[in-house]
């Protein structure tokens, strides 16, 4: 019994130190999670755990251990804001993956995304085909920002006064140099058509197009690498 009521002891006091700890070093922590925050979460938790199931670690060794990782975090963070090369070096930089409407395949291969991750995070913006993207700017807490093109941004249809139109969903044809052959059948086309839009523009193979999807009522869209 004396173990138990040893251990909800530690379990409350780690939990009000670490509450304590996230508050002091501001919502950043929770609401922009870089790498050198994640892994400082990591620590802090591994910490308090161990502290807990391990007998010989007492209440003041789990306080010291939490201020002194604590101090270090918040430390490291006074200097990063004044030192800009040191921040780069712990948080990393913004990377533009699409600019002026094009995908730039060397920043998604440094940023070991792919064109699938890719967009299901323009969906979760509410852009659902990569022509409506001027600019996509992948932030250091790994979110996206995106800039549509003039063309898709507000006001909407109904600020103008126009009657409603039916949405059409972008659908994908070849994705990473890979035809996605389903999506073609479906869409009522075979490979003939498609080759021949490709050549087109240009194209004479699937391996040279990093993305190609079709819109009901407009052109085939291609990025290549």
């Amino acid at each position: 019994m004396d173990e138990l009521i040893g251990i909800a002891l530690e379990l409350f006091i780690g939990f009000i130190c670490l509450f304590i700890l996230t508050k002091f070093l501001g919502r950043a922590t929770i609401t922009q999670l870089t790498t050198f925050d994640f892994i400082s979460a990591l620590v802090l938790g591994e910490l308090v755990g161990n502290a807990l199931y391990d007998s010989e670690v007492g209440i003041g060794k789990i306080l010291f251990a939490v201020i002194f990782w604590g101090a270090l975090i918040y430390v490291t963070e006074v200097v990063t804001q004044k030192n800009i090369r040191l921040r780069l070096f712990l948080e990393g930089r913004p990377s533009i993956i699409i600019r002026k409407g094009k995908i730039s395949y060397k920043e998604l291969s440094k940023n070991r995304l792919d064109i699938d991750q890719l967009l299901h995070m323009l969906r979760s913006k509410d852009i659902f085909s990569i022509r409506e993207v001027e600019y996509a700017i992948l932030e250091t807490d790994g979110s996206l920002s995106v800039l549509p093109k003039s063309d898709y941004a507000k006001p909407t249809r109904s600020d103008l006064q126009l009657p409603p139109s039916e949405p059409v969903l972008s659908i994908a044809f070849v994705s990473d140099g890979r035809l996605l052959l389903k999506n073609l059948i479906q869409s009522g086309f075979d490979e003939d058509w498609l080759k021949t839009q490709l050549k087109k523009q240009g194209f004479t193979d699937y391996k040279q197009v990093l993305y190609a999807e079709w819109q009901q009522g407009s052109t085939l869209f291609i990025e290549s690498y």
